[in-house]
């Protein structure tokens, strides 16, 4: 179990790591760091989620829902202007004393999102190495700690990559002003692959607890994993959320994700190429876990062709070798946090693995290694 001291030493490397880019979050990871209610509140998740930004998505979520009045001033999601100041610290205390039962259930019983859609970057053309790797463009994709599954509609997203010569490269279908718009930098020498054919033949997605973009709780919920500062990212989840709300699909809560993958397989039609996409999901799971999950995908892969799309930090990617050097990245991007994207196939009857990109957790650029 965490200690106070632990919890703190942790909201802090968040603080400067993780989340450097919004200067809200910097300074409330610095203050919950020396507040024994929220180092009380961090300690009521379980070991496997006491992360720094569920906390953060908590106290985001009450403003969301109106109940934070004194922090909405601070929130630009909920039209606060007021900069990180000295009156931060008395409305967090405020937020933490009269909505502790709210934000106690959340760090109980709630899981930060993975619902980044800008990671259709990195997923629109790793499918296409799907496709050329394996010859078969029909893809069942089965998003593995799914939330509410917005990348299932990955097909649906508007991209555009710019190169360094400053050339906008459209991929996917074009921008009608309602189709979620992914915007990426484009790092590599080359320039975007074409489509190479494939389509999603059906989406399916797995999670301990999914989420339903039809509903506006849990859609608040969404938008409050998000960074506060962000309009472009808020924008994007919900024209995602819509999309994917007039496309088939299935969402299935399962207590263990891992067991669900096998009986998931034995259900598709034949000749489709099944595809397990995780990002961003080791990261919550326990070593035991992971090394269950890898075991479990080779043997998969070698009994019915699973494909694995995984998008991770390296220390945690599907990568079994040391991974590729990082790009030069542009100014201001932080390389702690970036993003190796690798694909895990059966190949002439053997596992073969190797590494498609470099990326933004977020998205906002990407090196192709192909």
């Amino acid at each position: 179990m965490n200690t106070s001291d632990e919890l703190a030493a942790l909201l802090r490397h968040f603080g400067r790591e993780g989340c450097s880019q919004e200067p809200l979050y910097v300074a409330l990871c610095g203050l919950a760091a020396e507040s024994d209610s929220a180092l009380a509140l961090l300690a009521e998740a379980p070991p496997e989620q006491r992360k720094p930004n569920l906390l953060l998505a908590a106290l985001h979520e009450r403003v969301l829902a109106g109940a934070a009045p004194e922090l909405a001033a601070y929130y630009r999601s909920a039209g606060g202007e007021r900069a990180p100041d000295t009156g931060l610290a008395a409305a967090l205390a405020a937020c933490l004393v009269r909505e502790w039962p709210a934000l106690v259930d959340h760090l109980r019983h709630g899981a930060t999102q993975t619902n980044e859609v800008a990671r259709g970057a990195a997923l629109w053309p790793a499918l296409g190495a799907v496709a050329a790797a394996t010859g078969v463009r029909d893809v069942a994709l089965l998003d593995f700690g799914c939330s509410a599954g917005l990348n299932l509609g990955i097909d649906q997203f508007a991209l555009r990559y710019q190169t360094d010569d400053g050339a906008w490269h459209a991929r996917g279908p074009a921008r009608d002003g309602v189709r979620a718009e992914v915007e990426s930098r484009w790092l590599s020498a080359t320039r975007p692959p074409p489509h190479t054919g494939w389509r999603i033949a059906s989406r399916d997605g797995l999670d301990t607890a999914p989420v339903d973009v039809a509903d506006p709780a849990g859609l608040r919920w969404l938008q409050a994993c998000l960074w506060p500062h962000d309009a472009r990212r808020r924008e994007r989840l919900s024209r995602a959320a819509a999309q994917l709300r007039a496309l088939p699909h299935t969402l299935t809560q399962a207590g263990d994700c891992i067991a669900a993958i096998e009986p998931w397989l034995a259900h598709l039609p034949a000749g489709v190429q099944p595809v397990l996409l995780t990002s961003w999901v080791l990261y919550y799971l326990s070593e035991a876990d992971i090394a269950r999950l890898r075991a479990t995908v080779d043997r998969l892969a070698l009994r019915h062709g699973l494909a694995w799309i995984c998008g991770e930090l390296p220390a945690l990617s599907a990568q079994a070798h040391e991974p590729p050097p990082l790009p030069a990245l542009p100014p201001g991007e932080v390389a702690a946090s970036a993003t190796l994207w690798t694909l895990r196939h059966r190949d002439a009857g053997r596992i073969a693995e190797r590494a498609l990109a470099w990326s933004h957790p977020h998205g906002r650029w990407l090196h192709w290694l192909g």
